[in-house]
This record gives structure tokens, C-alpha cells and sequence, in this order.
């Protein structure tokens, strides 16, 4: 897969099959933010949705 990393949307989360190892950012041309619990009050309380696990790190 050849990916253009979106200088908009930084990551660096490289097991994230849409992260540009390179320049860590993201492939997508847009994410989804989610809650990960009922109440977000801090960063740790959200999570990037769009998230899909890298086939070689199954």
C-alpha cells in the first residue's frame, strides 16, 4: 500500500496500518475521534476511532 501521509493529521502510533512510520503522521484524509469511557475530561479519555491494527502486528 502506498501511502501519502496528511501533514494535518500528526500520529504516532505505528501499529495503526493508515501511520506513515516515516513522518508519523496519518494516511486518512480524515479520522474519528471517540470517547473511551463515558465522560471525556482528560486525553487519556478519547481515542482515535478510526484505528485499524497492521496485518504484521497480529
Amino acid at each position: 500500500m502506498n501511502k501519502k501521509p496528511n501533514p494535518n493529521i500528526e500520529c504516532n502510533v505505528k501499529e495503526c496500518k493508515y501511520n506513515c512510520t516515516e513522518s508519523m503522521h496519518c494516511s486518512l484524509d480524515k479520522i474519528k475521534v471517540a470517547h473511551s469511557c463515558e465522560c471525556a475530561n482528560e486525553c487519556c479519555d478519547t481515542l482515535c476511532d478510526s484505528f485499524e491494527c497492521r496485518s504484521d502486528c497480529r
